[in-house]
């Protein structure tokens, strides 16, 4: 059945617009009695479908997700492990793949499925039932999941397992549990199943009198912001969205996954949105009059928790493959593909303008805020360096191919902000889960699906010491990185939320608890860590030791790893935006009532959002 299994993989293709490719490239995977004789045998047998063992497997689900996301969830990789904990070390994985829709396909091992020899090693027993095991926890974080517990099963799951992988609205983490004594079962299966089958990812169209209704809400608009999420860049819309915007003068916003939709110099361009958003894209999402989104599912640092958008007479319309995002906020729903609609928008909008005003207003505030990224990343704070600076400083220096990579802390809501994009895959931020531990592991997928770009992956010391292994892989694969490891002695995000709480950053230090070095930090001495994993590492305490540095990363033919000392308690500002983030109502602490007190003004801007016919 293992080796059924990996020639159905072998043989699926994907199609859109006319080009076609093998949908997996290639298994990650740990051994363990779960899988070693099975899907371990089977891979063994199948050497033209590559097999790569990495450290950690919660790590493999990461770089699957990250080689999925560069590659427009248009190919993806197979992820394998025995039973027990290593399953359950890909949950995290499973999780921010679904949540952020990347395609990635689990094969856990699994408990015997004939019994006879349970307890086996590493089995959750229950006296209720003998139908579980760890790999149920799967189920709320997989899009599909299954357990086969006969050979021919295959049959109808993997099929199914790929209508979801290459589904554009519902794909995510699909699971399939494989019990090891099934894995080793014969079966007969017929040639049909091995055949080589092409799966059409299709460009969904809206529904004609909604998109009419549509027209007609963007002519009569006089103050509209377009928000562009990941769909625009999944569905390669950018090119689409950069002459509808010019054509039409309507300013563009970014989520974090669709950072990089226009390029940061187009004039309709006002960069982030929201909670990590610009002071030119809030403004303008404080009064707009009508919301167009393009592939975004509205998640909470978008809408700064419901405050961002405050004109009583304000309307959505949702572009979007899935219906379920397409009627968030109580939208005009336009079910279909982000491209194929921004195709047919420009001839029924043919004429259409926004107001000179508007333009005047888009333009100045487009100016301001450059001027502001311009001051902070000339700022020359440290040593220690401002993160800022040192944004600044990889914006300047990297080329307009070249990738930068990183998901958790302070570092993507500066990135969100300041970041300059100039290439629509240039920026590849896990922010939908903000897992701690994914950059490294992502950054390997992200230079294994393009290895032409130079990807450079942007740590904090805290992420960097959950999941450092993969430089490990890295080397073992010859897959250059380029690590800049941001050290700032704690949990720098946290700390800062701690203090706006009222908290004072309690627990987020790097500090030694004895008496007599209480306020010390932890001497960690990353470069020696880097060096020990075989990476070329150096130290860099200044902004010019830092220039140094990148430009000497470029020379290097392994992974290398630059640690620069940040300032902890120096940020980036906020910019006209709120965060609901809940503060204790009843504390001794006087900074919490203070942080309280802000708490509940802030909660009176939160919005529910109505169809235009049930206002009052």
């Amino acid at each position: 059945m293992a080796q059924a299994v990996i020639q159905f993989l072998k043989v699926q293709y994907v199609s859109r617009d006319g080009s076609e490719n093998p949908f997996f490239a290639g298994c990650f995977g740990i051994f363990g009695h779960g899988n070693v004789a099975g899907v371990g045998q089977a891979l063994q047998q199948n050497l033209d479908f590559p097999y790569y063992l990495c450290r950690n497997e919660q790590a493999m689900v990461h770089t699957a997700a990250g080689f999925a996301k560069m590659s427009n969830r248009l190919r993806t990789l197979v992820c394998t492990t025995s039973i027990g904990p290593g399953a359950t070390n890909m949950v995290t994985g499973a999780a921010g793949a679904t949540i952020n829709r990347l395609p990635v396909l689990l094969l856990p091992g699994d408990i015997f499925a004939r019994r006879n020899v349970a307890p086996v090693l590493q089995q959750l027993e229950s006296s209720s039932t003998q139908d579980i095991s760890v790999n149920d926890c799967f189920k709320p974080v997989s899009r599909y999941w299954d357990r086969i517990e006969r050979p021919e099963q295959i049959l109808t799951s993997l099929p199914e397992a790929m209508r979801v992988l290459t589904s554009p609205a519902e794909t995510g983490a699909v699971t399939l549990a494989l019990p090891q004594d099934v894995q080793a079962e014969a079966s007969d299966y017929p040639e049909e199943f091995f055949r080589q089958r092409r799966w059409v990812v299709p460009r969904l169209r809206a529904d004609a009198a909604l998109l009419n209704q549509a027209v007609e809400w963007i002519r009569t608009a006089k103050r509209p912001l377009i928000i562009a999420g990941g769909g625009v860049i999944y569905s390669n819309a950018t090119d689409a969205l950069a002459s509808f915007a010019a054509r039409t003068g309507i300013p563009v916003a970014e989520t974090q996954a669709g950072k990089g939709a226009l390029d940061f110099n187009h004039e309709q361009s006002v960069g982030a949105i929201g909670v990590t958003g610009t002071s030119a894209a809030n403004r303008l999402a404080t009064s707009a009059d009508l919301i167009l989104s393009f592939g975004t599912r509205y998640s909470d640092f978008t809408t700064a928790s419901k405050t961002a958008f405050q004109n009583p007479d304000l309307r959505f319309i949702n572009v979007n493959v899935a219906e379920f995002d397409a009627f968030k906020h109580a939208a005009l729903p336009l079910v279909s593909d982000a491209r194929a609609t921004l195709e047919e928008l420009p001839t029924a909008l043919a004429s259409y303008r926004v107001p000179e005003e508007y333009r005047s207003e888009i333009s100045r505030l487009h100016g301001e805020w450059n001027t502001e990224v311009d001051r902070i990343y000339g700022r020359r704070h440290g040593p220690p360096l401002s993160q800022g600076e040192v944004i600044g400083l990889l914006n300047t220096t990297l080329g307009p191919r070249d990738v930068i990579v990183c998901a958790a802390g302070s570092l993507p809501g500066d990135l969100h902000k300041l970041w300059r994009t100039r290439d629509p895959k240039g920026y590849h931020m896990e922010y939908g889960y903000s897992c701690m531990g994914y950059e490294i592991a992502g950054g390997l997928g992200v230079k294994m699906a393009d290895p032409s770009r130079e990807v450079y992956v942007l740590v904090g010391d805290g992420s960097y010491l959950m999941m450092a292994q993969e430089i490990a892989t890295s080397l073992q694969e010859n897959v250059k990185l380029n690590i800049v490891l941001l050290d700032n002695h704690g949990f720098s995000s946290i700390g800062g939320l701690s203090r706006a709480c009222g908290s004072g950053g309690f627990g987020t230090r790097y500090e030694c608890r004895d008496q007599g070095k209480a306020g010390t930090v932890i001497p960690i001495d990353f470069v020696a860590n880097a060096t020990s994993l075989g990476a070329h590492a150096v130290r860099a305490r200044t902004y010019e030791e830092l220039a140094e540095a990148l430009a000497e990363l470029k020379k290097q033919t392994c992974t290398s790893v630059v640690v620069v000392e940040t300032d902890y308690f120096d940020s980036v500002p906020g910019y006209e935006s709120w965060w609901d983030v809940p503060i204790a109502e009843v504390s001794e602490s006087e900074s919490v009532h203070k942080a309280r007190s802000a708490h509940v003004e802030g909660r009176r801007r939160e919005r529910y959002f109505w169809p235009p016919h049930q206002r009052a």
